[in-house]
Parts: C-alpha cells; structure tokens; sequence
C-alpha cells in the first residue's frame, strides 16, 4: 500500500482550486485534435464534488442552446489547465441535481451579493514529493537505528536492575527490623519474668 501512496502522491498537482458547489466556473481543458493540442473553456454550474486524492472529480452544468450538458473532470488531470472563478453562488446541499429539472433563470443558483470573485488554490504538497527509498538505505537506517533500540535496553535492565537491588535492600531491613523486635520483646519478657522469681526466692 505505500508504494501505491507514494505513486499516486507523485501524480498529485502542487495546488489546486477551492471548488465549492453553487459556483460559476469557467474549465480550460486540453483538448487533442489529431497533432494539434487546444484549449477548450466549458463554463457552468459545480453541481457535484466528490471522491479524494486522485480520484476527486467536480461535474459542471451547463445549458447550451436549451439542452442540458454536464461534463465530470477530474482535478489532479494534467488535462485540466486552470479554473477560474466566474460567480458565487449560495448552495445548501451538497450536490446541485435538482437544477437538472430548471429551466432558465431557475437552473442558476442564486448569486451572494458581495462576493470576492478570487481564484483561491490550496496547497497540497510542496516542491519535494516523498519517494520511498531503496533497500540500501531501508539497512542504513536500520544500522542507524539499531545503536540507539540496543542503548534504550541496556537502560532499561540496568533501571531493572536498580529496582530489584532496591527491592532486595528493602526486604533485608524489614527482616533485620523483625529480628529486632523479636530481641526486644524477648528481653522485655525475660525482665519481667525476673522480678516474679526473685518474689518466689524470698517466700
């Protein structure tokens, strides 16, 4: 699976648009005639977002002498020159398929009064793309790394070590304390027991 990431990371564009559905775009897409290679603009209605990474696509409406055209185009193609902005508009669902039974001013979708008609792009990745590296260095790493897991055991029996040792001192200074409380009650029992015979010598 990361090899298949990292291929499709590589296919990735840098930036791409900020598509929102409900606004007027205006697509510039490459188009092959034989040799040549022009540039078609398709301007509509985002009526549909959807999928991720490379597979994310956006469909554009349009109406064109009184038929209804949609074109599905996928965002990371390098087909796919540019978008550009054209018209806000106000949408509440995700996905516009009612305007397919519009006609005329009702297949448009009410425009924001105010709006900043901007070309906004988010970034998805920088200049460099993360390849996976090859067998060479996947054991150079590993030799680096190797070091370093054989000190964080070595820490950690010596941290054990410590702990038993402590341990170890514990239990002999309670058994030490025991004895000695056994010795103090002894000699406790034996002055009392002496002052009861020295009371039996003298009757």
């Amino acid at each position: 699976m990361d090899i298949i990431k990292s291929i499709e990371h590589e296919q990735l564009k840098s930036k791409i648009p900020d598509l929102k559905v409900g606004n007027t775009v205006r697509v510039h897409a490459k188009i092959k005639e034989g040799n040549k290679e022009r540039i078609q603009v398709f301007e509509g209605i985002i009526i549909k977002v959807q999928g991720t990474g490379v597979n994310k696509t956006f469909t554009v409406r349009k109406i064109s002498y009184g038929v209804g055209v949609e074109k599905t185009f996928l965002v990371h193609s390098p087909l796919v020159e540019k978008v550009e902005l054209v018209r806000v508009g106000k949408a509440r669902r995700a996905k516009l398929f009612y305007l397919r039974d519009r006609i005329g001013k009702a297949a448009k979708t009410r425009e924001i009064a105010g709006a900043r008609i901007e070309d906004k792009e988010i970034v998805i990745k920088g200049d460099e793309v993360p390849t996976e590296g090859s067998a060479e260095d996947v054991v150079e790493e590993a030799k680096t790394e190797a070091p370093v897991a054989e000190e964080a055991v070595k820490a950690e029996e010596t941290v054990t070590e410590k702990a038993e040792e402590v341990k170890k001192e514990e239990a002999e200074e309670s058994k030490a304390g025991a004895v000695e409380e056994v010795k103090t009650e002894k000699t406790a029992t034996e002055e009392e027991k002496a002052p009861t015979e020295e009371a039996k010598k003298a009757e």
